[in-house]
């Protein structure tokens, strides 16, 4: 098949160059539109109890939980004559623009203390903006020039979910900007290092910019049937970068191998494809289905990495196997023009990796045991892991959203933008379940770290009421049902704060009732990511044993593959949590808000892409062993020359897509800088201790029972099993 290919786009050369050209130009002009279409939410559980009763409360109430605050400061102080005649006047101002649900504010809840900062300047108001994050995002944009600039003495800083979600918005596009202004020319000048030539190092753009732009306009055509996030497109970059550079390193490699060793240029390009070009095809399908992992979760935020990673995948293996030959058709021995080497550079008899292999091989045990150890104490930091989920702490510190969440934090008594909401939708008319209403908030206002609980019928804490109901309490009630705030005195990530959230949920209730808010989210978001998690892992590990069988023939080495990419993703992941959750080497990853914690989202991430890219390199390598073995029947001599013919050029992708996920940690949002550490650490780990260290002392260790496989599974992939021995491998 591949070599009918090959045939075809070198005969049909132009035509695939103009073919590709107008695709480019389809593709660039759909995706122009792209970020006007993505969203800076997804991680709420779709048919969560927490979702529900969001939905509730803006459906029945039209309320829900302050997604707007303004943090406002008055001259002399808050409770100056004119700072409350003009707070009441900006909060019923507010109230009724279109799109707000509810404002409410310190000046009219009876000058509320917990809405009033502890040096008696400033003052919140809180709102509840309707709508998805989209439909929040336009009414914010609305709002902003409004009341940003009030004067009368009174200025106002925005925050809340809304402005954070805005925020982020705006800092991805820059991040994106600043990103490819410093990662395309430094890699291209590695590339040119690497490939010792100008015309070979444009070959890997090339097809990264043909995969991104194909990306970009699936993704454009994805936001007419569903959501997707706005933070695809870092990955649909990175990876597309990455992966154009992984594909066109082998191939063009091994063209200008071929070229040296006085092959036609359309020999060269027909062994090519057939031996590089099948290995791309076996790693693309690799990948994405790692990637595919992803679609198992309900959030549309991780979701939405499924749907970039697949499609960047899908183009950079076809701009790989159909684009990338036909310019080399055109270039021909011109590939090498502007080069300082005419010819492929061919590994000595006894090169780095012949020697690191030859050194492994004899001392597998204390070598490998070594490898391991350092392995483990790399991991061990995320045996104390604590996840949260993303909030305003994830922007710089010097975004407005972030200066309001941490004065919320620092500067006001109670967590007053954070309450669990308990929704009550079909519990009858207020009026006539007023005990059972006052007997529940009682009860309610009584948990550990409850400072306060508001509802129709009146404040309590401590287990009673403490004020009678106010006209702002007709909020709390509607037709046939009410609801209640609870504000409490936690984390809504910690433990006291998930605890008070059980509590709620298992609380005594004379009427069904569901939570939102912050904590009941995160609660909702770990039961979910905690019970999707098996099957990720499953579907995985079982697709990666597959294809490992069909290109090995051994049930020995898929395993060994799993076992030893677990043990290099548990040393990034420690590493991840000491450098972010700890906060360490703040000065050279870049300034971040140490929460104590890491997003819960992103060790998934991490581990699906870099799985995913770990096999890339694994069959890369097996490969090349494998049809060693099978001319030799030695395992060590395999191992050596499998090595050694693999090993540079393996370690130069590594470093070539390392630079670009380290791209990452020039963004403003901590949790980009994770994903781009963690996969550039992954990479980094996986192509040399991993692949230089722990495989060949394995495979050493293991002999001839590497290729091993029960009878009928040995027979079952002789008959469909990818055999190296029908032509050449990727080297």
């Amino acid at each position: 098949m591949l070599d009918r290919l090959a045939a075809l786009v070198t005969a049909r050369r132009t035509l695939v160059l103009v073919l590709s050209l107008l695709f480019c130009v389809m593709a660039g002009g759909l995706g122009a539109t792209l970020t006007t279409r993505l969203s800076a939410g997804g991680f709420d559980v779709p048919d969560a109890e927490s979702t529900r009763a969001t939905r509730a409360l803006s459906t029945h109430f039209d309320s829900g939980e302050p997604n707007l605050v303004l943090r406002v400061e008055a001259v002399g102080g808050v409770d100056g004559a004119e700072a409350v005649r003009e707070g009441e006047a900006l909060t019923r101002r507010l109230a009724a623009e279109p799109g707000v649900q509810q404002a409410v504010s310190y000046w009219t809840l009876a000058k509320d203390p917990a809405l009033r900062s502890r040096s008696a300047d400033s003052a919140l108001v809180l709102a509840h903006l309707e709508g998805d994050e989209d439909q929040v995002g336009r009414y914010l944009d609305t709002l902003r020039p409004r009341y940003e600039n009030p004067g009368h003495g009174l200025t106002v800083e925005f925050g809340g979910r809304a402005e954070v979600d805005r925020e982020l918005n705006e800092q991805i596009q820059k991040d994106l900007m600043l990103a490819e202004a410093l990662v395309l020319p430094l890699t291209l000048i590695l590339l040119v290092f690497v490939f010792r030539g100008v015309i070979a190092a444009l070959l890997p753009l090339a097809l990264g910019v043909v995969a991104i732009l194909g990306a970009f306009a699936a993704l454009r055509l994805l936001t007419e049937v569903t959501d997707v996030s706005v933070f695809a497109i870092n990955l649909t970059t990175g990876l597309g970068l990455g992966l154009g550079i992984d594909y066109s390193l082998f191939i063009v490699n091994r063209y200008r191998e071929e070229l040296a060793a006085g092959a036609t240029v359309g020999d060269a390009i027909a062994t090519s494809v057939r031996t590089a070009g099948r290995t791309v095809l076996y790693s693309a399908v690799t990948v994405a289905l790692s990637l595919s992992a992803l679609l198992l979760f309900p959030m549309y935020f991780l979701r939405s990495f499924a749907y970039a990673g697949i499609a960047v995948v899908a183009f950079a293996a076809l701009s790989a196997l159909v684009l990338l030959p036909a310019l080399l058709a055109v270039l021909g021995t011109r590939v090498n023009t502007w080069s300082w080497t005419k010819r492929a550079k061919k590994p000595p008899a006894r090169g780095f990796w012949s020697r690191l292999a030859g050194l492994v091989v004899r001392r597998p045990v204390p070598l490998a045991t070594a490898a391991i150890v350092v392995l483990l104490l790399l991991g061990s930091p995320f045996l104390g892991v604590t996840l949260n989920l993303a909030d305003e702490r994830s922007l710089p510190p010097g975004a407005e959203a972030h200066r309001v969440g941490t004065a919320l934090l620092h500067d006001y008594p109670a967590r007053e933008t954070d309450p669990v909401l308990v929704v009550a939708d079909d519990s009858g008319p207020p009026a006539g379940r007023s005990g059972d209403i006052d007997a529940y908030a009682k009860r309610l206002s009584a948990l550990d770290h409850v400072s306060r609980v508001d509802g129709w019928t009146g404040t309590y804490a401590g287990g009673r009421r403490i004020a009678p109901p106010t006209e702002a309490g007709g909020r709390y009630a509607a037709a046939n049902g009410t609801w209640l705030s609870v504000v409490s005195s936690v984390d809504p990530y910690g433990d006291a704060g998930q605890k008070l959230v059980r509590d709620i949920r298992t609380a005594k209730a004379p009427f069904d009732v569901t939570t939102a808010g912050t904590a009941s989210a995160f609660r909702d978001t770990m039961d979910a990511l905690t019970g999707r998690m098996p099957y990720c892992l499953l579907l995985i590990a079982v697709t990666t044993f597959i294809l490992l069988f069909l290109l090995t023939g051994s049930v020995v080495m898929p395993i060994k593959a799993i076992a030893l990419n677990l043990l290099s993703l548990s040393a990034t992941f420690g590493a991840l949590v000491w450098v972010f959750q700890e906060g360490h080497l703040r000065w050279l990853i870049g300034d971040f808000t140490v929460t104590g914690g890491i997003v819960a989202t992103t060790p998934i991430m991490v581990f699906c892409l870099a799985f995913g890219l770990s096999m890339d390199y694994e069959v890369f390598l097996l490969s090349r062993i494998k049809e060693e073995y099978d001319a030799t029947g030695d395992t060590v001599t395999s191992v050596v020359r499998g090595l050694e013919r693999t090993g540079g050029i393996v370690t130069a992708a590594a470093a070539l897509v390392a630079l670009v996920f380290l791209s990452f940690l020039t963004s403003g949002i901590t949790y980009m800088k994770m994903l781009g550490l963690g996969l550039a650490l992954a990479v980094v780990m996986d192509a040399t201790v991993v692949r230089g260290v722990l495989v060949p002392a394995f495979m050493r260790l293991a002999g001839r029972f590497n290729w091993w496989a029960p009878a009928p599974l040995a027979r079952l992939h002789r008959r469909i099993g990818l055999d190296e021995r029908a032509g050449e491998t990727d080297r």
